[in-house]
């Protein structure tokens, strides 16, 4: 087993943008699928959530924390910007994807398909309908973010944009988001970008079944 373990679902966003930071540099880790709900993650994790990194002794929960915890401990391209003001606006965009753009676009929009396909049931028609004006004021804000710049903090991908690609990622397979992300020309050319990259591309989370 590797020195270093992800605990956590590789469907969940937050699970796959750790794994994104760990290919962005290179480090070898095993992902170890855990039952949210179980005794095994209420161990892991006070709240019960995923991603949990353990890395030796260390152990550690929220995303962000374990996304910058790999990025300065581990070799290879940095993935925050190196100046107090691009790095805040980095930390704006993270919290951005946290605290607007996950709530509306993933926990009232999207699961509301999954938990409809696990069910066996059609998703609830309404809910979906309330969901998306908030949904396109997120890819609105993103959008708008992305028309003077490549990326979400400068010139490189950032943490900030390993946040955000996961979420636009299955959003682009929905009937009504799906068309939103391509009317926002930037935010599509910049996913089109981020899509290309090798972490993306080895962290492709299996079909919703």
């Amino acid at each position: 087993m590797a020195d270093l373990v992800l605990y956590g679902t590789p469907i969940s966003t937050y699970v796959r943008t750790a794994r994104i930071t760990l290919a962005e540099k290179g480090v070898a880790y095993d992902n170890q699928p855990v039952q949210l709900g179980s005794e095994q993650l209420r161990a892991l994790h006070p709240f019960g959530r995923i991603p949990v990194l353990q890395h030796g002794p260390l152990k550690l929960f929220e995303s962000f924390a374990i996304a910058r915890y790999v990025d300065e401990s581990f070799d290879g391209p940095p993935l925050q910007p190196d100046n107090p003001a691009s790095r805040a606006l980095m930390t704006q965009w993270v919290s951005a994807v946290v605290d607007s753009a996950y709530p509306s676009a993933m926990r009232g929009y999207l699961l509301v398909y999954v938990r409809a396909q696990f069910a066996g049931e059609a998703p609830d028609r309404a809910v979906i309908d309330a969901a998306l004006p908030g949904v396109r004021h997120c890819l609105d804000v993103f959008d708008q973010a992305l028309q003077g710049a490549p990326y979400l903090a400068g010139e490189s991908p950032t943490l900030a944009d390993f946040f955000l690609a996961p979420i636009i990622y299955y959003l682009r397979e929905t009937p009504e988001a799906g068309p939103m992300v391509d009317q926002a020309t930037a935010l599509a050319r910049w996913y089109d970008a981020m899509a290309e990259r090798p972490s993306l591309q080895e962290t492709i989370p299996p079909a919703l079944e």
